[in-house]
């Protein structure tokens, strides 16, 4: 897959939320986050019971933004007008090795576990496409362009002999609406990601094509990570801000009922969806400390350098700062 141009993904992303340039004062104490939907159990605690976290209001403050997906967030970095953000592996593996992102990994929020869910495509129930080989010609969707599940969706479609830049259509479609999208057969094929799926298997009438576990176990799906030179200048306020994504992992696996209702005021889906699988074993996977898998990381960085996804190798021992990451108390 070529590198998302820059200019263009940065004002996509910067087009969705406004950035407030920052006097140096004001940059000590604020942290600037980037965040997305879904899966992000611990900043939501954050954003939504603040009053848990004793640092945040006191010792630092948190200008949230919120964007489509984790590529506009990659470019929001790499141009300085985030701090801190969600990303998936491919999207800040591209922008370090393409867009000179410095950046290190700070968290991780959720992996595909064996046996848990595992994001996939889904189609009609009617629809004559059995197979991913089937997909020659057909629309697909994504979230958006560049996006952490691309790498994984484009390897099982050049495994079975369709090329995802020429013998397919890729637009863009937001989670919310995959399912809508193939219902009125505006695609073919779309992504389904919680609590999305969930709510598309109640109604009925879409069926499963295929899924990213069959390209890769353990799948690392979202993690966070901040600018290397602002954690260099404000390494204490880094800290504040890991500590609490560590603690905000732990109170949403501590207390199901409480993230239930995290989870819908911020995604405003319905609490009897959420409780059919999320934090249970059909849901994503997640460290109960928000500790970065590294091995799998890796893992993963090797495969998309292999596949021409990346343009050169990376080795994930950049991406680790030696005391700031999560569990960190």
């Amino acid at each position: 897959m070529k590198p998302i141009a820059l200019k263009s993904v940065l004002a996509a992303g910067l087009a969705a939320c406004v950035v407030t340039v920052a006097s140096p004062a004001f940059a000590q104490q604020t942290i600037r986050v980037g965040w997305t939907i879904p899966a992000e159990e611990s900043k939501y605690w954050m954003m939504k019971r603040p009053s848990e976290f004793p640092d945040i209001g006191k010792d630092y403050k948190i200008q949230w933004q919120q964007f489509q997906g984790t590529a506009p967030m990659t470019q929001a970095l790499a141009a300085g007008a985030l701090d801190c953000a969600t990303q998936s592996v491919l999207s800040l593996a591209q922008g370090v090795a393409s867009g000179g992102l410095q950046a290190y990994i700070v968290a991780q929020h959720v992996y595909e576990k064996p046996g848990g869910f595992s994001v996939y495509w889904a189609v009609k129930d009617d629809s004559p496409i059995k197979t991913i080989a089937d997909l020659k010609g057909k629309t697909m969707a994504i979230n958006v362009l560049g996006s952490g599940i691309y790498g994984p969706m484009a390897l099982l479609l050049k495994q079975h002999g369709v090329d995802p830049e020429k013998d397919i259509k890729l637009v863009e479609v937001g989670f919310a609406l995959s399912e809508d999208a193939v219902r009125s057969g505006r695609v073919d094929a779309a992504p389904m990601n919680q609590p999305f799926a969930a709510r598309s298997e109640a109604k009925g009438g879409l069926r499963k094509l295929f899924s990213l576990s069959e390209q890769q176990k353990n799948i690392v799906h979202i993690v966070d990570a901040c600018r290397k030179d602002f954690v260099d200048k404000n390494p204490e306020l880094a800290k504040h801000y890991v500590r609490d994504l560590t603690l905000g992992m732990k109170k949403a696996l501590a207390n199901r009922d409480e993230t239930l209702k995290v989870v819908n005021e911020v995604m405003k889906a319905p609490i009897p969806v959420l409780d059919t699988y999320l934090l249970k074993d059909n849901d994503f996977g997640r460290d109960p400390g928000a500790a970065p898998n590294f091995p799998a990381i890796q893992s993963m960085l090797d495969t998309y350098a292999a596949t021409g996804m990346l343009p050169k190798k990376l080795d994930v021992a950049q991406f680790k700062h030696p005391t700031i990451v999560a569990p960190l108390q």
